[in-house]
């Protein structure tokens, strides 16, 4: 006895062709997927170097940026050193041209002195050539004197000086002498002397007289208007 499938022969091929071609989608199916997955790590590798290099450029401008900047930070202190100096210059030299200036006017001011010992020729044994006052802040008069003995190898002189001061006050006239009186008087060939009077309020003084005194007698004497 025999036992035969009841699926005829025909219908068997046909099965045998469907599980053929399904089979050959499934591995077309895994073949392609494989192609893909192999293309992802494909461009992932070349996304990673891409990135490695954008780094690396990244770096070289930055070290390219910190470069420009430590030379320019170089010559702004260059720069400032050189700014200082020169501003250091200047003082100096302003410093001078007002060291030259005072220097200048001391000159003036001893040749001006000096020309005043200079004998006038009228044959007068003692003489006042500068008589000088100036007001300070309103309450206090300056006054100079200088007095010479316009002779060759003169003798030493012993005498006294006196000041006298005129002007206003309160709109009315006003006169003063020195607090302490005449001062003591002694020179050879010049002599200066110099002092403070202290205004009372509300006084303009006008004019200044000084006189050169050998006892009671008068050997010169000066007025100057201010």
């Amino acid at each position: 006895m025999s036992v035969r499938s009841a699926m005829p022969w025909p219908l068997r091929w046909v099965v045998l062709a469907i599980a053929l071609g399904f089979c050959a989608a499934i591995a077309l199916w895994a073949f392609e997927f494989g192609r893909n997955i192999a293309g992802l790590e494909s461009s992932g590798r070349e996304r990673l170097q891409q990135v490695r290099a954008d780094m690396a450029a990244l770096r070289a401008e930055l070290e390219a940026t910190k470069e420009a900047r430590d030379k320019a930070q170089s010559i702004a202190n260059t720069a400032s050193t050189l700014l200082t100096s020169e501003k250091v210059a200047q003082e100096r030299l302003l410093a001078q041209n007002k060291q030259l200036e005072a220097d200048n006017r001391a000159l003036r001011d001893d040749l001006g002195f000096f020309e005043k010992l200079i004998p006038s020729g009228s044959g007068e044994s003692m003489a006042i050539r500068g008589l000088q006052g100036d007001v300070v802040n309103g309450r206090e008069l300056k006054w100079q004197v200088l007095v010479i003995q316009p002779l060759k190898n003169p003798g030493e002189f012993n005498g006294r000086l006196e000041l006298g001061f005129t002007g206003l006050q309160n709109g009315k006239p006003w006169a003063a002498t020195l607090p302490g009186g005449p001062q003591s008087l002694k020179l050879r060939q010049y002599g200066r002397v110099a002092g403070t009077l202290e205004l009372p309020p509300q006084t303009v003084v006008k004019g200044i007289t000084a006189k050169v005194l050998d006892g009671t007698v008068v050997k010169a004497v000066q007025t100057i208007k201010l």
